[in-house]
């Protein structure tokens, strides 16, 4: 399931990721168990993945119920993957379109 290269637990991360901004704000979110078992990987690797989302404000735990997508969740991640974009993949996007002579029609005809 996992071989991109990444630590496992960024990898489990980001697929806690993708459900939160697949199933929105205030959603349950897999147990620890549940997400080790359904990736093949150790439980504690899980949790550390879980932890640094708490830790961010993403993920809330209640005691004896589970797992939520924090309020406000989808909001901070998309925000936070727009900034991202702009500043790491879109200057190399923009730059490979220059160099290609492309113009806004050329990328939009096949949308």
């Amino acid at each position: 399931m996992f071989s991109d290269g990444r630590p496992i637990y960024r990898q489990i991360r980001d697929t806690i990721i993708e459900r939160i901004l697949t199933a929105g704000d205030g959603a349950v979110l897999p147990s620890v168990r549940a997400l080790a078992a359904e990736a093949g990987v150790n439980p504690l690797t899980v949790a550390k993945a879980y932890q640094d989302l708490q830790t961010a404000g993403l993920v809330r735990a209640k005691k004896g119920v589970g797992l939520f997508a924090a309020d406000g969740a989808v909001t901070r991640l998309l925000d936070s993957e727009r900034e991202a974009f702009l500043s790491d993949e879109w200057p190399r996007v923009k730059a490979r379109i220059s160099r290609l002579g492309l113009d806004v029609g050329d990328l939009l005809a096949d949308a």
